[in-house]
């Protein structure tokens, strides 16, 4: 025989189930509508995918392939305008695919290419276009930033992107070698004790790497003429 208390916990579920199904008696339409978006929502998204998105990336990645085989080569010219025939050039790739994956890395390779021959304001536009969660390839480009403006002679904000670079990397393959390009660069302002700073962050924090074999000397230097 069933406790009062039993009783009236099995009234208490009979009450939520009987407003459940009142719930959705009442809002069946509502619902099945909110059914029907998300499908549809579903369905949009596999079909872009499917339909647009990845056949979009096939393209981009043919269109890159020969700037790419240019650029390898040190052809920069060529990699950017093209050959006239069968390759429109980076920027081609960037006017018709840049919401795709190759089209933001022509971005990068269009960037680089400006910078070497020597065009840095428009190295700079293509360079800071260019998006990358890479913990390698975006601190490199946010360095090469900071080289364009010092060749634009603003050596502060050159300075600046140095140490973001070195930052953002945070290893002992990137990152001495932006701080070894801001002390350089304090040098050359005559701000010795920030070189000396960055001089012995590599030697403190990055002693394994390359640039930390001969940066005593760096140090030493900027010693000397901060005296």
């Amino acid at each position: 025989m069933a406790t009062k208390k039993q009783e009236t916990k099995e009234q208490e579920l009979e009450e939520i189930v009987s407003k459940s199904e009142m719930f959705i008696e009442q809002n069946s339409k509502k619902i099945l509508i909110g059914i029907v978006a998300i499908i549809v929502i579903v369905a949009a998204y596999f079909g872009y995918e499917h339909a647009y998105r990845i056949p979009l990336e096939k393209k981009a990645n043919a269109a890159l392939f020969k700037g790419e085989q240019y650029f390898a080569k040190d052809s920069f010219a060529l990699a950017l305008n093209g050959n006239g025939a069968d390759y429109q050039g980076l920027e081609s790739v960037i006017s018709e695919f840049g919401s795709t994956n190759a089209g933001n890395l022509a971005k990068a390779y269009a960037g680089i290419c400006y910078f070497k021959l020597g065009e840095n304001e428009k190295a700079l536009d293509k360079l800071k276009s260019f998006d990358s969660k890479d913990n390698m390839v975006s601190p490199a480009i946010v360095g090469l930033i900071g080289d364009c403006y010092v060749n634009m002679g603003q050596i502060e904000e050159g300075i600046t992107y140095f140490k973001k670079a070195a930052n953002a990397a945070n290893n002992e393959v990137i990152s001495p070698v932006y701080l070894k390009k801001a002390g350089i660069a304090y040098e050359n302002l005559k701000k010795y004790p920030e070189a000396l700073q960055v001089y012995q962050e590599i030697k403190d924090k990055y002693f394994n790497s390359f640039e930390a074999s001969d940066i005593d000397k760096y140090i030493y230097r900027a010693q000397e003429l901060n005296k």
